[in-house]
């Protein structure tokens, strides 16, 4: 349980140590949709539309990679690292 008195600052690094990859989609999103933005004033005679949901599915599709990646490597962590060095280690705790 945390405690009162932990800080915001505190809270969002210990998050960030347990899932490393929602900042890195995050990043990604925000870098994304800003490169799209900026191209948008030389998009041609593409409809704003059209720009705006190609927008959007490449930076959903930057999050939900970030996040499939991010779930790939707890499992490996918990299922594979784990075991492997417990087996090394002798018997486990």
């Amino acid at each position: 349980m945390a405690s009162y008195d932990e800080h915001n600052d505190s809270k969002l690094m210990r998050k960030v140590k347990e899932n490393p990859f929602v900042p890195v989609g995050i990043a990604g999103f925000v870098a994304i949709v800003g490169h799209q933005l900026y191209k948008m004033k030389s998009r041609g005679d593409t409809k704003m539309s059209v720009h705006l949901i190609h927008m959007r599915v490449a930076a959903q599709g930057f999050v939900v990679g970030a996040m499939t990646v991010g779930v790939l490597y707890s499992m490996y962590t918990q299922y594979i690292k784990k075991p492997h060095e417990e087996q090394k280690g002798g018997e486990p705790k």
